[in-house]
């Protein structure tokens, strides 16, 4: 069996560490910003820790500590073009505080600018590297008007990947448009989603009413995330058009505000800010329908967060949505060119009182089955699946080298990177 085969998923999400490890995680956001990356990112370190592991986090500065894990802050600056988005550019402190740790593995959280310090890292000081992709940064490019360098950016990223030990996707279909792009390694992180928290019975008249500007009565349609030119909220302008009754309220922030405030004025559309922890909660217990209007979607945590409230989710099909949504059973898919199918699928929705009731309990039932442990109980698996491969890689080497193969031809053959190659035959 080639090595590139040997991840797989744990037979029981309730095995147990095979050994405690010291993790570094590098990731370009953090608290105090919240969004579907940081998320994901907490409950993971929280599990983790339950497991036995050390962890060090190297962020943006924020915050010092997260669940007894130090964090190792790096002071940034406002991007651009997402003021709300802070860059932290990689310095000698960063080496320090992981010679300090002495990490026996790194994990890159969707890197692009900071990450590429646990690049470095990984092949100076000879330490495993996972990397896990999250955003979907090269098609952003285009909404930001930057479209003729997603090529560029797409070759830079395979380069950078393939240098690590193993790639995780969120969803199969980003999975696949990675390997589609020459990235090898890639596989599988299932989700998660906190199923006490995000619940039906959080639903309240008091937080209806506020999202509804004191109409209760009316259907109310839910967005919650950034509000970000890739996410395309404009295109919901036309359903409301479509379907009087229908209120729409958008919670969250960011730097598309503006301009929405004036695209949707004169329209029912309400905007509610951040909303953190139980209000957050009942404000997606509180709508009848959640729409996600977005094409580049990695997999979309809120989709998970509304169905476990169950309120059922309207979304196009494209990027990792179709993994979680199962169209006609937990929510709509509907063709991102056609915006009449968005429409007639809000409508049945929003108008059929037996239709909602039976998509509301299906989506429910599914968020029930993606619990945070799992998914971070797979992400150990996998962390001591690359340990075990880094162990085993020297005597495999050898063997391939008295055989007489060529480097390139040991790269194929082991599916290892140059990297990993020369980390090994260097010792």
């Amino acid at each position: 069996m080639e090595v590139a085969t040997q991840f797989a998923p744990p037979a029981s999400s309730e095995s147990v560490s095979v050994r405690p490890l010291r993790i570094a995680l590098v990731t370009e956001t953090f608290l105090p910003k919240i969004d579907g990356i940081v998320t994901r990112l907490c409950h993971t370190i929280r599990s983790l820790r339950d497991f036995g592991h050390q962890i060090l986090i190297i962020a943006p500065q924020g915050v010092d500590r997260y669940e007894g894990a130090r964090v190792h802050g790096v002071p940034g600056f406002a991007f651009p073009l997402y003021p709300e988005l802070r860059l932290s550019i990689p310095r000698p402190s960063i080496t320090r505080a992981l010679q300090q740790f002495q990490p026996d593995l790194l994990h890159a959280v969707n890197p692009a600018v900071l990450g590429v310090s646990a690049f470095f890292y990984s092949s100076s000081h000879r330490v495993p590297l996972v990397v896990s992709y999250h955003t979907h940064l090269p098609r952003y490019l285009a909404y930001y008007r930057l479209g003729m360098l997603e090529g560029a950016m797409w070759r830079t990223m395979c380069a950078a990947y393939n240098r690590a030990d193993l790639i995780l996707a969120t969803s199969a279909v980003m999975q696949h448009e990675l390997e589609d792009h020459g990235i090898r390694r890639v596989h599988l992180w299932r989700r998660g989603v906190d199923t006490e928290m995000f619940h039906p019975a959080r639903a309240s008249l008091e937080m209806r009413s506020r999202l509804t500007s004191g109409h209760p009565e009316d259907k109310l349609l839910l967005y919650i995330g950034r509000l970000s030119v890739e996410k395309e909220i404009e295109r919901c302008r036309e359903i409301l058009a479509a379907l009087p009754g229908v209120r729409l309220a958008l919670v969250g922030d960011g730097p598309h505000r503006e301009k929405l405030e004036r695209h949707f004025a004169g329209t029912p559309t309400f905007f509610a800010g951040f909303l953190r922890d139980e209000e957050l909660a009942s404000a997606y217990a509180s709508g009848d329908a959640f729409i996600l209007p977005s094409r580049t979607e990695t997999l979309g945590l809120v989709l998970m967060e509304a169905m476990a409230a169950g309120c059922p989710v309207v979304a196009p099909r494209a990027g990792g949505v179709s993994d979680v949504i199962h169209d006609g059973v937990t929510g709509c898919l509907y063709d991102p060119d056609r915006p009449g199918d968005a429409v007639e699928a809000i409508r049945q929705l929003l108008f059929d009182a037996d239709h909602h009731a039976r998509m509301s309990r299906a989506a429910r039932r599914d968020a029930e089955q993606w619990s945070w442990s799992a998914a971070t109980r797979q992400l150990d698996h996998y962390y001591q699946d690359v340990m075990d491969r880094e162990q085993r890689l020297p005597a495999q080497i050898a063997e391939q080298r008295r055989a007489g193969a060529p480097e390139t031809a040991l790269c194929e053959k082991l599916a290892i990177s140059r990297q990993t190659f020369r980390r090994h035959t260097a010792r």
